[in-house]
């Protein structure tokens, strides 16, 4: 019987290459001209070994039409937070040899008309809406799309992506009570153009500050509607007109944590011997700001992607059940927060 050396001297290879070639092994690559060489050299010369029956073609999994609504205005991709879950679409669609149809925000009445137009243009298969939007276009989306998922929004009806925004905010507002801070101002936004005082991160410090049996001073819970320059305006406005200063701030986000840290600075106040910071969303510049910002890391990137997945498994099975995905969220302790105060 013919032998892996006779076959390897025929073709003109290596033993090792017919070895590797009869046991299959893809790891290290062959032409599939020597493959057939040395398979039909093997049968030729009586080799006993069967040759692998040819795999049939993977089909591409359906391309779908996506689009992306997001609730901020135009500035969608500078933003330190938003950026990063659009990051997050862009790569899990890219992966799935897929793209965005279109990245959408509602500014003005009229864009709800652009919207509509925008999705029967690129027939539009499946839509992220990123945030609370306008109600009634996401009503027109959810009659007219066939597939909706929601990244950070609350909607029992469709699938959702999102991290518990109110325990985050809990956690952050406990670490701040246990470093022996009696007195903590909230500064945030609404959701949308709900109550102020509904959004989740307010609910989440409030409920720890009543658990600790703490009053809260709302001359010290400012509005300033995610705004990074009322975030200081308004700070600043707060800290010349309230004789009773708090001795620590907790801000929604980092960017509005950032801001009104200047305006801490600027009333000669030290942090965190003075006032203590806390914001949410690690974004990358919190790291090194002076000093750095303690903050609650948001996995942006990961609830871009595992919004894409979703959506697409929702396309390509047609699930009936809305699965609400929660990501978890990590509690980074930096400088801004440290130094525990006498209670």
């Amino acid at each position: 019987m013919a032998k892996l050396k006779d076959i390897a001297d025929r073709v003109g290879v290596s033993i090792s290459t017919v070895s590797r070639v009869m046991k299959n092994d893809v790891n290290r690559s062959v032409s599939d001209e020597t493959r057939k060489k040395i398979w039909d050299t093997a049968e030729e010369l009586g080799y006993r070994s069967q040759r692998p029956a040819k795999k049939k073609k993977v089909q591409p999994k359906t391309a779908y039409a996506i689009g992306c609504v997001v609730a901020i205005p135009q500035n969608k991709y500078n933003s330190p937070y938003f950026s990063v879950i659009m990051e997050g679409i862009e790569k899990q669609l890219a992966e799935a040899g897929m793209r965005l149809e279109f990245v959408y925000s509602i500014e003005n009445d009229g864009d709800i008309v652009q919207l509509q137009s925008l999705v029967k243009e690129h027939q539009i298969d499946g839509m992220i809406v990123v945030e609370r939007i306008d109600p009634e276009a996401y009503r027109w989306l959810k009659a007219n799309v066939r597939t909706v998922v929601g990244v950070d929004i609350t909607d029992p009806d469709i699938p959702v992506v999102g991290y518990d925004r109110e325990e985050a905010a809990r956690e952050a507002t406990n670490h701040l009570i246990d470093q022996g801070h009696r007195i903590i101002a909230y500064i945030g936004g609404a959701e949308f153009k709900n109550d102020f005082l509904e959004e989740k991160r307010f609910l989440g410090y409030r409920r720890a500050m009543t658990d600790a049996g703490l009053s809260i001073d709302h001359d010290w819970v400012i509005d300033v509607k995610w705004d990074v320059s009322l975030s200081y305006e308004l700070t600043k406005r707060a800290f010349t007109n309230n004789a009773n200063r708090p001795t620590a701030i907790f801000a929604a986000s980092d960017m509005m944590a950032i801001a009104a840290m200047r305006a801490a600075t600027e009333q000669g106040l030290r942090i965190p011997e003075d006032i203590a910071f806390f914001g949410v969303d690690n974004i990358e510049i919190s790291e090194f700001t002076s000093p750095p910002l303690s903050t609650i890391h948001v996995p942006k990137l990961e609830m871009g992607m595992f919004a894409v997945k979703q959506l697409l498994d929702y396309l390509d099975h047609s699930y009936e059940v809305a699965v609400k995905m929660i990501v978890p969220y990590r509690c980074i302790l930096r400088q801004s927060s440290n130094g525990r105060r006498e209670v």
